[in-house]
């Protein structure tokens, strides 16, 4: 977005756990700058991204505006998407917090970790290793009947509200062919799936850069 101030420095690069920010920045409207951290050359290793973010990890923001008007830098994405809806109001319904929760912690210890080694195994390691492909794709496929059950018994991740926690998974489920799935064995799921990506600014989350994976 480039018509406001922009009071937030998104550090980013197109991947699923960059996606989360891109788009709950999109949904929030809120005005931000983009700074590419190319991790196929390794700046995110480099000293002044490290001050932002110890983990040598994307994504992470710096708020000019953040409590009390100082500035705040966040790194982790689970923590920055609580932050910027708790900043905002927004996709985190108080009713609904504990469930929003729970699937939001759920997807950053499983998913996320699984999906990523599935991706990996199958696509971006030097040999070819049977085991590590078998073992992380068929955890995705346990990962994808856990919330394929969730999502026939309520609309979205954590209820009947969008939330972060839907934001959180939209990126890891886009990939569920890199993944070794079949999204037909999940209908609750592909209904989700559907429902979510038709969102204007999902779309926009995941095109910002897409010309750079």
């Amino acid at each position: 977005m480039q018509e406001q101030s922009q009071d937030i420095d998104l550090y980013y690069w197109p991947t699923p756990n960059g996606w989360k920010i891109s788009i709950m920045l999109e949904e929030c409207k809120l005005p931000y700058k983009i700074n590419y951290v190319d991790i196929t050359k390794g700046e995110q290793f480099e000293a002044e991204f490290l001050k932002i973010s110890p983990n040598n990890r994307i994504p992470a923001i710096v708020d000019r505006k953040g409590p009390h008007e100082k500035p705040l830098s966040l790194f982790e994405s689970g923590a920055i998407l609580v932050y910027l809806a708790e900043k905002t109001g927004l996709f985190y319904d108080v009713k609904e917090r504990y469930n929003i929760n729970e699937w939001l912690f759920w997807q950053i210890g499983g998913l996320g970790p699984m999906a990523g080694q599935a991706h990996h195994f199958r696509k971006y390691a030097f040999e070819e290793i049977p085991y590590a492909i078998q073992r992380y794709t068929n955890e995705c496929n346990r990962l994808y009947g856990v919330m394929n059950r969730r999502l026939e018994q309520s609309t979205f991740l954590g209820g009947e509200s969008y939330s972060i926690a839907d934001i959180s998974c939209i990126g890891w489920a886009s990939l569920w062919e890199g993944q070794g799935q079949d999204i037909k064995q999940f209908p609750h799921l592909k209904r989700w799936l559907d429902t979510v990506l038709s969102r204007q600014a999902v779309q926009k989350g995941l095109q910002i850069g897409i010309e750079r994976r």
